[in-house]
């Protein structure tokens, strides 16, 4: 299954989260908040890379990362706010180069790192008094600094970047508990699709008298986070009070 019929898939439930449940947003509230998401390598998103030619056979696989950064929230109306911020993530990839002739076989790990800015509409959704229930949905502007190289023994992979800046498409669903004083603590899942390859894989194998031996696959950047969020606390009559004056 492809990763944009499993995007058509994810979009019913969002859908079935946002109809019939009461709403609401702090209108005018601007919240800054620190993230902190580390990349599950689920089966269900195609983390594995392979590639082969004769006698050689090699495969790159996302095993994790971590991202974190900023997140800035900014209530539009008493339905709607908007979330940006300004993050960084390394994804982790191993790759392993295999020779059927001779018995080599050897990998190692490789990091790729990247900047995210995320733009995205919430609607909440009350779950108790201080509970509540968020779903986003929007658009990644993704940046990728360089291209990526790591050697092993007579092999070596390196990472070229598709391009230096990449859109994509973020769902998130979480829920965050409200204190009085406090700040929001909370808690959630963000799928991130890009919308092409992040990178193109290159395999190389060292022969006889060094003559290079080349394997070539897209790499997709694809990935799904468990988030961990704490917004500071920003008081709603404090902000009325300021505009008044």
């Amino acid at each position: 299954m492809s990763s944009g019929a499993r995007t058509l898939q994810l979009a019913p439930l969002l859908l079935l989260l946002l109809s019939g449940a009461s709403v609401w947003a702090q209108k005018g509230v601007t919240t800054l908040g620190l993230q902190v998401k580390p990349v599950l390598p689920l089966e269900f998103f195609d983390p594995l890379t392979t590639m082969e030619r004769e006698h050689l056979t090699g495969e790159v696989e996302l095993t994790g990362g971590l991202a974190f950064g900023m997140s800035v929230r900014v209530g539009i109306s008493d339905l709607f706010s908007l979330e940006t911020g300004l993050g960084q993530i390394t994804r982790r990839y191993d790759f392993r180069i295999v020779n059927d002739t001779n018995g080599y076989a050897d990998g190692s790990q490789v990091r790729l790192v990247g900047y995210e800015l995320p733009v995205a509409g919430l609607v909440y959704i009350r779950l108790g008094q201080h509970l509540w229930m968020n779903t986003a949905l929007g658009t990644s502007f993704d940046f990728y600094a360089s291209d990526v190289q790591e050697d092993v023994l007579e092999g070596r992979i390196y990472l070229f970047r598709r391009n230096w800046v990449q859109m994509a498409v973020l769902g998130n669903l979480g829920v965050e508990y409200r204190t009085p004083k406090s700040g929001i603590i909370y808690l959630g899942a963000t799928y991130h699709r890009t919308f092409a390859p992040v990178a193109l894989a290159e395999l190389t194998y060292y022969g006889p008298n060094f003559f290079p031996y080349r394997m070539q696959a897209d790499v997709q950047g694809t990935y799904l986070t468990l988030d961990l969020r704490y917004y500071f606390h920003e008081d709603p009559d404090r902000v009325k009070t300021r505009r008044k004056k």
